[in-house]
């Protein structure tokens, strides 16, 4: 929807410059109207904080605000906007999809509105209720609320992290904004690098949280909220984050025929929620179950909804556009078939390289999407991310119930032992690389969580290590993730197929897939919704056992399937998940081999990694009959090219920094 920056200091002449910087480099998160207002900070007469601690008298908070106006179009909806009775203030990124209850709920306590917006309907409901609004709030979100009376501020982030917000704390200064380069455009934080988030992207393929590449940079925490006063201006250490949502914690009762009801009116209430704009809204359609069931109930509400598919033609062996097409033909849809030519290629990946928010290996083909939407006139999208990690559409789920079921046989064979015969085995095959992954899951972590962590790993523990990121070296934990992270309780009564679902909803949808989607649609001027992770949905079906959500050997995602067979034609119902397939690969060592050159010598300035190893790693992918997987170097350019664009606009050579938690 929107971006959103704030910045504390005691130095007043500083914050306007500082937080206009930042809300420039996010224009294009919101090209239609902007906002600024400074706010002071709690003290008393004596110069004290609300924790009577000594502050400067000239403490203040700089909120910066960019629109893409989505709901109520009218200036009523401008931010940071201004709660006239109490004095308080709210900037917010997001939609609250059930704002309309909300709404009538507060009409009843006597508040009165000047506008029809969502965002007058959250400020009203955090002056009126306060932290006990949280329990009541329905969406995706991440704002700063100013409480007026104690001149405190109230971050939050939505349950799963839909929407962004990142936070940088320094002696003098605290500062959130949406986006990560945002923040250093304020010129108020050095961007020195973070080794342990330079190996987790590396490891994972985009930087786990709450790290990012730059040491004083780090991610909100998702489902939490903390409370910043006056002395975050002057670098006294803030309370720890508070959550304000978890994942269930005990197994519900419903068996299959229950969850499949019960899962039919809740997403139908969820679309029906997430279709609610002034602006046109469009459905990202692909092959798969996921956008179709999606695309069939928007076709309800709103006849006239128009289904966007990206297509590669010759680029990809099993192209979704014709099965997309055919799909919208039958559900008599509009249908609009974005093709990705291959003379434009290299310009759209230079553009998606360009506009990363933080290094990622995923993302072009949202990027790709994104465009295509934006420039039909769209200006909101519905995406079935999220009923993967939910229903298990992964191969994860069974492999890390196998892999569980395999150490378990095995827990009397050292370790050390298990890892020799693989290598072993690696060796006499030449499939080195597959080897050294499969020692990691055989000597890591043998719970079904660790494995499930294992099974997204990009690049191995040896590898990692010979370019010289050992684990306990850059701050990190064995399986090269944040230590003592937090994962919002992802065990549940043992049941494995949840802890799989909480693995990938926590990391993987989290800090990759999430995380990109709002970047690459964003830098579009478009707003992409996710009704599968609308909160019910995702209250109801974590809570489910594992047995009612999946089904021997048959299709994956079966309680979605059983609960939508209705809308769903045979073929369609019986179809397996595709995804997109690209032959990036190829590009890489074709039309794409000169700009990935260019950026894999970018990372000469990250010092703590081993120029040999790189170039190894690039030219041995380079070679005729290389076997190589695309990723490992693939991570590589991606980083190179990210910390390239960001040191165009740094003043000082960057510096890699000992990792801190």
């Amino acid at each position: 929807m929107c971006g959103i920056v704030g910045i504390l200091s005691r130095d007043q002449r500083q914050v306007e410059p500082a937080v206009r910087r930042v809300m420039h480099a996010m224009r294009h998160r919101g090209p239609d109207d902007e906002g600024y207002n400074e706010l002071p900070l709690g003290r008393d007469r004596l110069g004290r904080d609300q924790l009577g601690r000594d502050t400067d008298d000239g403490a203040v908070a700089g909120f910066g605000f960019r629109r893409l106006s989505i709901i109520d179009l009218s200036p009523a909806g401008h931010q940071p906007m201004f709660n006239q009775a109490t004095g308080d203030c709210l900037i917010f990124n997001g939609e609250i999809y059930n704002f309309r209850c909300l709404r009538s709920e507060l009409e009843n306590c006597g508040i009165t509105f000047a506008g029809s917006s969502d965002s007058e309907v959250l400020l009203h409901a955090l002056s009126t209720w306060g932290e006990a609004a949280f329990d009541k709030l329905q969406g995706m979100y991440a704002f700063a609320f100013y409480e007026a009376r104690s001149q405190r501020i109230l971050l939050a982030r939505d349950p799963l992290g839909i929407k962004p917000l990142y936070v940088a704390q320094l002696p003098d200064r605290f500062i959130f904004a949406s986006e990560i380069r945002a923040i250093l455009a304020s010129g108020m934080v050095s961007d020195d690098l973070d080794v342990g988030g330079i190996a987790g992207m590396l490891a994972y393929g985009a930087v786990q949280s709450p790290r990012t590449v730059f040491q004083h940079i780090r991610s909100f925490p998702a489902g939490c909220f903390q409370w910043i006063d006056s002395g975050a201006a002057a670098g006294h250490p803030l309370s720890a984050a508070k959550r304000h949502w978890s994942f269930p914690r005990h197994i519900l009762a419903d068996d299959r025929s229950t969850a499949v009801a019960t899962l039919g009116q809740m997403l139908h209430d969820s679309v029906h929620r997430h279709l609610v704009a002034d602006v046109p809204v469009g459905v990202l359609l692909s092959a798969g179950i996921d956008s179709t069931i999606l695309a069939t109930i928007a076709r309800e509400y709103t006849p006239q909804v128009t289904a966007f598919t990206i297509g590669f033609g010759g680029l990809q062996s099993n192209d979704e556009g014709p099965l997309a097409t055919a799909t919208a033909a039958l559900l008599g849809i509009k249908h609009v078939l974005i093709e990705l030519e291959a003379a434009k290629l290299s310009e759209k990946w230079s553009a998606w390289m360009q506009k990363m928010d933080s290094p990622s290996v995923d993302g072009f083909n949202t990027y790709a999407v994104s465009r295509g939407l934006a420039r039909a006139g769209i200006v909101v999208g519905l995406s079935g991310l999220g009923a993967d990690e939910l229903f298990g559409g992964y191969p994860s789920f069974r492999r890390s119930d196998r892999w569980s079921q395999l150490l378990e046989a095995i827990w009397f064979i050292p370790p050390s032992l298990r890892s020799s015969v693989v290598a072993g085995l690696g060796a006499i095959s030449g499939r080195n690389a597959a080897a050294e992954k499969m020692i990691d899951l055989l000597s890591g972590d043998p719970t079904v969580t660790g494995i499930a962590h294992s099974l997204r790993r990009l690049l191995s523990n040896r590898h990692l290590q010979t370019l010289g990121l050992s684990d306990h070296s850059v701050g990190l934990a064995n399986d090269y993730l944040p230590s003592g992270s937090d994962c919002m309780e992802l065990a549940l009564d043992g049941d494995r197929f949840n802890a799989v679902s909480r693995v990938e909803m926590t990391n993987y949808m989290g800090d990759t897939l999430l995380r990109d989607t709002d970047t690459t649609s964003m830098h579009n001027g478009l707003e992409i919704r996710v009704p599968f992770l609308d909160l019910p949905i995702v209250q109801y079906v974590s809570g489910l056992s594992g047995a009612v959500k999946r089904q021997g050997n048959g299709p994956p995602k079966p309680l979605l399937r059983e609960a939508f067979s209705h809308l769903l034609s045979p073929s369609i119902r019986k179809r397996l998940k595709t995804g997109f397939t690209l032959p990036i690969g190829e590009w890489m060592r074709g039309q794409l081999r000169e700009s990935c050159d260019s950026a894999i010598q970018q990372l000469d300035c990250v010092p703590c990694l081993d120029q040999n190893e790189v170039q190894r790693i690039w030219q041995s992918f380079q070679q005729t009959g290389s076997s190589m997987h695309y990723s490992r170097p693939l991570a590589l350019v991606v980083l190179g090219n990210y910390l390239k664009v960001c040191r165009q606009s740094s003043r000082e050579p960057m510096q890699c920094v000992e990792s801190q938690a």
